[in-house]
């Protein structure tokens, strides 16, 4: 069984939705819950950049913050060049 780093990282915050969350009354004031964002912006992003949109976002949950829906941002298309449009970038001359 392969453990990813970000099963790793989601671990946690499923431990927290099962065993701490359902203790506390709701008070979350976004769509969806921090917790949620979190486990989407992971799956979506990674570990590393994931973590850090989950932090940015449970640092706006506060009582000044009027909340609301706040989706994950999708994810940029990554875009895997050939060898040749490379060369022909660093050479530039282009290959025909």
């Amino acid at each position: 069984m392969k453990i990813t780093t970000r099963r790793v990282v989601q671990a946690p915050i499923k431990l927290y939705r099962s065993y701490i969350s359902p203790l506390k009354p709701p008070t979350c004031r976004f769509y969806p819950t921090c917790s949620q964002y979190a486990l989407e912006a992971v799956e979506l992003h990674g570990a590393l950049k994931g973590s850090w949109l989950a932090a940015k976002r449970i640092a706006k949950c506060h009582p000044f913050h009027p909340g609301g829906v706040d989706l994950v941002p999708p994810a940029k298309k990554r875009v895997i060049r050939s060898d040749e449009d490379r060369f022909a970038d660093r050479t530039g001359k282009g290959l025909t």
